[in-house]
């Protein structure tokens, strides 16, 4: 299928474009089990679902993914060399200037218990679920990182803990960085919370403070940093949005518009970004101009790359840009 055969008008629109470039296309690879990839606050890393092995765990950690509930999710516990742990709550925004009740953290609904699925090994780089001591069948919303070689101990406690996912290339180091972060405490139930850039007080912490994950689902695994997938519509970018705002990892999701292709940020998933990785895009104020250096198009295994893309905001409201131009 040719990209002019593409339904939705703005992605043929940019695939028709596309095609009068040289491409670098590469073999399609197609991953058996599904993909999702996560914006962290040190950097994106891509995980592997073990469907294959614990589908029941992979199909309860999805609905939690596509109903937006691991967007700005916090990493509300880590422990030295041992794990990173998330899925107990979402940071909504601070509480400055925000209305009562739709600020500071957020519990993400639990679900149905899920029933134990051990069998995969918890070595490191796997992502595992969360569990109540003495309770083989309990685990719903949080899940962790393991950060070390911990088989000897979670592969038998608690009837074994289950690993439903590995995370892809280099990505631990994401994790390890988070993991080096110091922790405060905050309640029985966070009582190691990895924070950076604080000093305790009566206030508690903040966003500037926080380690979070945005997960979403993905075709194809990828390292590059600003990549439009096809089959989702979205695109995944850095941005350094100024000084007041500063440096953000966000979605953008493509809109139907007959008249230009337009994206609009997803503001669930912008994460506070704790670095300033070479390649970022940025965005200006005075002239309201979006500019990523280059964008890699994800179809169907097939991939492309574009250069100086430029995106002029057109509605502040909504957060929506319209593709100005690209190379």
């Amino acid at each position: 299928m040719s990209f002019r055969q593409v339904k939705i008008r703005q992605i043929r629109r940019i695939s028709a474009l596309c095609a009068l470039l040289v491409l670098v296309v590469m073999p399609s690879v197609h991953a058996a089990n599904p993909l999702v990839r996560v914006t962290s606050t040190y950097g994106d890393f891509t995980m592997e679902l073990l469907q294959d092995k614990a589908p029941d765990t992979v199909s309860n950690f999805l609905g939690y993914v596509d109903r937006g509930e691991f967007s700005r999710m916090v990493i509300h516990r880590s422990e030295t060399d041992f794990v990173i742990q998330g899925g107990q709550f979402r940071w909504l925004g601070d509480c400055v200037n925000l209305i009562a009740g739709n600020c500071g953290p957020a519990f993400v609904p639990v679900g149905p218990i899920v029933v134990n699925e051990p069998g995969v090994s918890n070595v490191r780089g796997t992502v595992a679920m969360a569990k109540q001591d003495g309770f083989p069948n309990s685990a719903t919303n949080q899940w962790f990182i393991n950060l070390a070689d911990n088989s000897t101990n979670l592969d038998v406690q608690n009837s074994g803990f289950t690993a439903f996912a590995r995370i892809l290339g280099s990505g631990i180091n994401v994790a390890d960085a988070i993991n080096d972060l110091p922790t405060t405490f905050v309640s029985e139930s966070v009582a190691a919370l990895p924070v950076r850039d604080y000093t305790a007080s009566n206030t508690g912490p903040v966003e500037k403070n926080l380690a979070m994950f945005s997960v979403y689902r993905v075709q194809r695994y990828s390292e590059s940093m600003h990549v439009f997938d096809f089959g989702t519509g979205l695109l995944n970018t850095y941005v350094n949005a100024g000084a007041t705002i500063g440096n953000v990892g966000l979605l953008m999701r493509i809109v139907e518009d007959a008249a230009q292709t337009v994206f609009q940020v997803e503001p669930r998933s912008i994460i506070p970004l704790a670095i300033s990785p070479a390649g970022m895009g940025s965005y200006t104020d005075s002239d309201q101009r979006l500019r990523i250096p280059q964008v890699e198009l994800n179809r169907n295994g097939q991939v492309s790359v574009i250069n100086n893309v430029v995106m002029r905001l057109i509605d502040p409201v909504r957060l929506r840009f319209a593709i100005e131009s690209f190379e």
